[in-house]
């Protein structure tokens, strides 16, 4: 005879479901405050499954999901959408098909919470503030849910010391932090996103802060920005500037649920490879 383990049963022993954590996690960022695009919520997984042991990441990618599977966790929570496109199959010979199918192998479910927890308060980019000792951190625009933040150095920084200090702060990766703008430029008070964050560019100017941390700028509108006398700028990975998101959301777990919580710290950003161009040695002319 089968016997169906209820979900009240599995609590009553310490065992918290998928539906639990579902319910934790659209209770803190729920699902209507996602953009219209985007794709949130649960993507592989039974609701009366349980979920004793889950796993945090920004992504869920090869690498996270082998990392799941030795860990033994039940379930993922990640931040980046594995499906935000719409998809005709989930056949192992795609990239996410086989995802999916390792996932469902390994009775391991996945929930994801991308823009709407860029919005709640506190979200990804409040964990950002607080990862760089910011203080009087608010959003950039009162009364509405708005991805950036606004907080004050502890000690004002020019550009040049500045990004050295982000760089000390956040998760380390090839890349790093690079900054755009006057190195002597004393800078008091700074806007962070989680994320790329250049459509920000105009709102943060707006704001009148003296700098804007964010990842994946592009080349022209921060020229354009720049030339416009606008905040200076730091541009980080965007995995590291959304990792230190997942501490935050691993304290309110360990509230919310019954289970143990591991934050993955394996580094998935796509950039493996840095090098700094040798400054070019000026032919003597004949």
């Amino acid at each position: 005879m089968t016997t169906r383990v209820t979900a009240t049963a599995l609590r009553a022993v310490g065992t918290s479901t998928v539906a639990d954590v579902v319910a934790a996690m659209d209770a803190r960022y729920p699902p209507a405050w996602a953009q219209g695009w985007d794709r949130v919520g649960l993507v592989v997984g039974e609701a009366l499954a349980p979920a004793s042991r889950l796993l945090l990441a920004v992504d869920c990618v090869p690498e996270t999901v082998d990392e799941a599977v030795t860990l033994g966790v039940e379930m993922m929570v990640v931040h980046h959408p594995l499906l935000l496109r719409g998809v005709h199959s989930v056949a192992t010979t795609s990239y996410k098909g086989a995802v999916v199918h390792r996932l469902i192998r390994a009775g391991i479910a996945l929930f994801v919470a991308h823009t709407n927890a860029d919005v709640a308060s506190p979200g990804v980019s409040d964990a950002l503030a607080v990862r760089l000792e910011l203080t009087e951190i608010r959003p950039l625009v009162p009364d509405e849910r708005h991805p950036v933040r606004v907080g004050r150095l502890t000690q004002p920084r020019p550009l040049a010391d500045l990004v050295g200090y982000v760089a000390e702060r956040l998760p380390a990766t090839i890349t790093g932090v690079r900054a755009a703008g006057d190195p002597s430029r004393v800078v008091s008070t700074v806007a962070v996103a989680g994320g790329a964050g250049d459509d920000f560019l105009a709102d943060v100017t707006a704001s009148g802060v003296d700098g804007y941390l964010t990842a994946d700028l592009r080349h022209h509108p921060a020229s354009e920005h720049l030339s416009d006398a606008g905040p200076v700028l730091l541009d980080a990975a965007h995995w590291a500037t959304e990792r230190p998101w997942l501490d935050t959301l691993a304290s309110a777990l360990r509230v919310d649920v019954a289970g143990e919580i591991i934050v993955s710290d394996l580094v998935t950003d796509v950039w493996t490879v840095h090098a700094t161009t040798p400054t070019a040695k000026k032919e003597p002319r004949p």
